[in-house]
C-alpha cells in the first residue's frame, strides 16, 4: 500500500472524531434554572453579574419554589421571545412587559393584579392610588433582598412620604402617633390598595378607624358630644400637631368653634340674655380659661351637665 493510501486511510479514520469535536466545542451547555423552573431562559443572561442584583428574587416570597403559585420571570415579564433570541450585543428589543417610569401604570399593574387581587386589595379598581396612576412598583421592589420597605413597619412611613411630603411635616410635630418612634405606620389606619371608607381607611369610616384602638372613646354614652359622634377629625389632626392630644388648637378656642364663650349671662332691659360676662367685668372666659377644667369627659359622659348648678353653668 503506497504512502497515500495509508494517509487517505487514517484521515477517513480521524475525520469523524475531529467534526464531532469541534461541533462539540461551538455548542454551548444547556442553560439551567437559577432560581425557580423554567427561568433558564431568562437566567442564562441575566446572571449574579446583573445590576440591579436581578436573582435577589430567590430571597423573597416570589422565590419560594415550594408554592406552585410562584410565578417565573415571564409571568410578569411575558414570553419576550424577540428580545431573548436577538443575538450579539446590539441594539435589544425590550422584554414584552418592563417596569418603567415610561411606561403605563396599568400595563405595568396587569402582572400584579392578576395574582393579587381579593381580599385587602378588592377595592383597588376604585382607588385614589388607582385612578392616579400609581403603578405597584412605586411602591414594592419586587427584585431585592427579601426586604421589601413598604411592608417594613419601620420603614413603610418613608415610602408614604415620598409622595405624601405634608404628612411626614405633621407626624413630626411634638403631638403625634408614634410614627417615628416605628410603633405604628400607616397601614395601620390607611389601606393602600383602597376600601370602601373615606381617605382609604381601613374601616368604613373615621370613627370606626380610630376606634380600633381608642375604643374607650366608642361609649355608649348617656349624653354623647355631636361632634365626636360625627367624625374624630372634627377636632384631632391625626398626622400631628403642635398642641397636646394632636388637637387642631387649643382649647377654649377649639370648643368656640361651635359654642359661643360663655359666663353667667346678664339681662338686657327687655329681659333678653345679654352679652356673656364673669358678672364683674365684660371680660368673657376666653381669657386664661379651659374649658376642659370643668367640661372633663369632652367625649361623652354619663353625669348630666347640669348636676348641682354652679353660676358657671347655670343662666339666669
Amino acid at each position: 500500500m503506497s504512502n497515500l493510501s495509508i494517509f487517505l486511510l487514517l484521515g477517513a479514520m480521524l475525520l469523524p472524531g475531529l467534526v464531532g469535536g469541534v461541533q462539540a466545542a461551538e455548542e454551548k451547555p444547556p442553560a439551567t434554572d437559577l432560581v425557580l423552573k423554567g427561568d433558564a431562559k431568562c437566567t442564562r443572561c441575566h446572571d449574579e453579574s446583573d445590576e440591579p442584583r436581578i436573582l435577589t428574587i430567590g430571597k423573597t416570597k416570589h422565590g419560594t419554589t415550594a408554592d406552585g403559585r410562584t410565578p417565573t420571570c415571564t409571568s410578569c415579564h411575558g414570553d419576550s421571545d424577540s428580545h431573548a433570541s436577538k443575538p450579539g450585543s446590539g441594539d435589544r428589543p425590550a422584554p414584552d412587559r418592563v417596569f418603567e417610569e415610561t411606561t403605563p401604570a396599568d400595563k405595568q399593574n396587569e402582572a400584579c393584579v392578576g395574582c393579587h387581587k381579593g381580599g385587602n386589595r378588592m377595592f383597588w379598581d376604585a382607588s385614589t392610588h388607582q385612578n392616579r396612576g400609581v403603578a405597584c412598583v412605586s411602591c414594592h421592589k419586587i427584585h431585592n433582598n427579601g426586604h421589601d420597605k413598604v411592608r417594613d413597619k419601620r420603614t413603610q412611613a418613608d415610602v408614604c412620604y415620598t409622595c405624601h411630603k405634608d404628612k411626614r411635616t405633621e407626624a413630626n410635630r411634638p403631638s403625634h402617633h408614634p410614627i417615628p418612634e416605628g410603633k405604628m405606620t400607616c397601614s395601620d389606619c390607611h389601606n393602600a390598595h383602597g376600601s370602601a371608607g373615606p381617605k382609604q381607611l381601613v374601616k368604613d369610616s373615621v370613627n370606626d378607624t380610630c376606634y380600633t384602638c381608642h375604643m374607650e372613646k366608642r361609649g355608649p354614652f348617656v349624653h354623647n358630644h355631636a361632634p365626636v359622634d360625627d367624625n374624630c377629625a372634627n377636632c384631632h389632626n391625626p398626622h400631628g400637631t403642635t398642641t397636646e392630644n394632636m388637637l387642631k388648637m387649643r382649647p377654649p378656642m377649639l370648643c368656640h368653634q361651635c359654642h359661643t364663650p360663655h359666663g353667667p349671662a346678664t339681662l338686657t332691659e327687655r329681659g333678653q340674655p345679654g352679652a356673656a360676662t364673669t358678672g364683674k367685668s365684660n371680660v368673657n372666659y376666653t381669657q386664661a380659661r379651659g374649658c376642659l377644667n370643668c367640661h372633663t369627659q369632652v367625649h361623652g359622659s354619663n353625669n348630666p351637665s347640669a348636676t348641682n348648678p354652679t353660676p358657671q353653668f347655670n343662666l339666669r
